[in-house]
């Protein structure tokens, strides 16, 4: 039995029109119409009746939850990626609606108001924690998403994310070839899935290299998060020579705390997500970025895909990790 994305292969035309020719859009030519449903029969193929009925529902939006602070939307990385998003869902005639979610409120609590008052045809989560409670309701629901982030859900869900654990492993055996031994960590809160498979990409490095792991400071995923962390490794006795930072936004605050203590400037450091900003840091910050070329695009055909019915299996993308080279991560080693 076909599924949508073959079925729309094999006619030439995109999984949007074949999914809207399905559901009987006027915007569809008859004769295409016609088309598709007979190639559907011929190839068994059936769509998804809870998926198919959510469509009819024609609520045409996706709604995306971002935690905010007052002036401020964020993180400031998923922005880039939301335009080209909403940019190709609205081709679709789907329209893309930010819900800041202020401190202090529930992020679940949204979805809830935005699923059971049936205002949304899909939604994208960003920022998933290990056992995500968001992707737990949405698939209780039944209502399609993709998450950019992994969980540890025993239910397979769609979602794009990058190789943090192979990213991170491969940045520490940089640091380990350039003869850095005391090797630190700026961890964010290991609840989040991204957090704790970078702080275990980092870890596995160090073992296997047969080095202590033990110079790592968890904080908030924030400029002060890595301020605050790192001037804990650097009131160690014995302080690192090089820091892998689990975000640039705390490999920024990082870079405050190195220029407060003397010798800071002989400490290498790295990020990970390739701010804008990083590049203008001082000096300019070394980082990583998940690969792949307009991510916002990609994260729209999924979820066109996710509310077509397809299944959750042949909606996952992980994509490698790739360095940023810049000035921080080059400062000289002294010796011990």
């Amino acid at each position: 039995m076909a599924n949508l994305k073959q079925l729309a292969q094999s006619l030439g035309l995109s999984i949007t029109t074949v999914s809207r020719a399905l559901d009987g859009y006027s915007d569809v030519s008859a004769a295409t119409r016609q088309r598709v449903r007979d190639a559907a029969e011929k190839a068994g193929y059936r769509p998804n009746a809870s998926a198919r009925r959510l469509r009819k529902q024609r609520a045409e939006l996706v709604a995306i939850t971002l935690p905010s602070d007052p002036g401020h939307i964020g993180p400031p990385h998923f922005l880039d990626m939301l335009s080209g998003c909403a940019e190709h869902l609205a081709t679709a005639g789907l329209n893309l609606v930010i819900a800041p979610v202020p401190r202090g409120e529930s992020e679940l609590e949204i979805c809830r108001r935005f699923v059971d008052g049936r205002r949304v045809d899909a939604m994208l989560l960003v920022r998933t924690k290990r056992r995500d409670e968001r992707v737990e309701f949405l698939q209780s629901r039944g209502i399609p998403f993709v998450t950019n982030g992994r969980t540890e859900s025993i239910v397979p869900h769609p979602y794009i994310d990058g190789d943090g654990f192979s990213g991170f492993f491969a940045a520490t055996r940089r640091f380990q070839a350039a003869s850095h031994c005391r090797i630190g960590h700026i961890a964010g809160p290991q609840e989040y899935y991204f957090a704790h498979v970078r702080r275990m990409g980092w870890k596995a490095a160090m073992d296997e290299a047969g080095l202590e792991a033990d110079l790592c400071a968890e904080g908030a995923p924030t400029e002060q998060g890595g301020y605050l962390a790192a001037l804990e490794l650097l009131r160690q006795p014995s302080r690192p020579t090089a820091l892998i930072c689990a975000t640039d936004e705390m490999a920024m605050g990082a870079l405050r705390a190195l220029r407060e203590i003397d010798g800071g400037s002989e400490i290498s450091i790295v990020g990970h997500d390739d701010l804008p900003m990083s590049a203008y840091t001082s000096p300019s910050l070394s980082t990583m970025r998940m690969t792949g070329k307009n991510l916002g695009a990609s994260f729209a055909s999924l979820l066109l895909r996710a509310i077509a019915g397809e299944p959750a299996e042949q909606l996952q993308e992980l994509h490698p990790l790739e360095f940023v080279d810049r000035d921080s991560h080059r400062r000289p080693l002294k010796a011990a």
